[in-house]
């Protein structure tokens, strides 16, 4: 059973260590590498705008690293933030902000979705301006939602997210391996950037793209991949998971492995 790890490197030991330890054949290949942005002047201008902004939207633990580094580097108190209500994606960044001292609201389903759903999200009417700390081209639904429900966005790009030049050799390397191992490979797709550089990555090899069965990250993503399978007729398999938990991850296989 071949499992290809997509996930960030700093993200995907703990995946890889259960599978191997489930008897799968792992091969890490990310399809995202975070490299910061620089702190420019326009950034800290958003930085002294968190004065009035109720709440703080942060989309993963490299999110919370570099922003916090920068909201010193930008002369802003954690006094001076109190007020603020944190929302975190799922629990790793919860608990990188943990290590700050930070308690933040978690979802169930760490998606935009997951987090618009929210109690304390919704529940307070008078909200009028929300930061996000994000990556480049991530949580556009979710700032386009609050938008829509008139609340000003505070746009923090902290980070690019670009497909590593080493994962374009590794593929290659690799590509006779991942063609005659036992169909089908497994992949998990946690975003749309990951799931653009995966159909980047396999375009002259679009036998891998179809052999592969996606685990997804929510019901967007799931209809995202849906939609590309029909409207491209792929003949591959898709199932929505609700969190990123090794556990998790592996017990969906096993399950719809009886099934196959």
């Amino acid at each position: 059973m071949l499992f290809i790890n997509t996930r960030p490197i700093d993200r995907a030991q703990a995946l890889t260590q259960c599978l191997r330890q489930s008897g799968f054949d792992v091969l890490d290949l990310p399809l995202l590498e975070l490299r910061p942005r620089p702190l420019t002047q326009s950034l800290k201008q958003l930085y002294s705008q968190l004065l009035d902004t109720q709440f703080i939207v942060v989309v993963s633990p490299t999110a919370v690293q570099i922003g916090m580094q920068y909201l010193q580097q930008a002369g802003i108190l954690a006094s001076q933030i109190e007020h603020i209500q944190w929302i975190a994606v799922g629990k790793k960044t919860a608990e990188a902000l943990a290590g700050y001292q930070i308690s933040s609201h978690v979802p169930d389903v760490e998606t935009s979705e997951g987090m618009l759903s929210l109690p304390i999200f919704n529940q307070l009417q008078d909200i009028t301006q929300i930061a996000f700390w994000r990556g480049q081209g991530g949580r556009q639904f979710m700032m386009q939602q609050c938008t829509e429900r008139h609340i000003k966005v505070l746009n923090f790009v902290l980070y690019e997210r670009d497909c590593p030049q080493m994962t374009l050799v590794k593929f290659s390397e690799w590509l006779p391996q991942i063609i005659q191992a036992e169909k089908p490979y497994w992949n998990c797709i946690t975003s749309e950037a990951s799931w653009n550089n995966w159909v980047a990555l396999t375009r002259d090899h679009p036998v891998v793209l179809d052999n592969c069965h996606y685990l997804v990250l929510g019901e967007r993503l799931y209809q995202l991949l849906l939609g590309e399978k029909n409207n491209h007729q792929k003949c591959f398999n898709i199932t929505k998971i609700l969190d990123l938990e090794p556990d998790t991850i592996l017990q969906m296989i096993l399950q719809l492995q009886r099934k196959l």
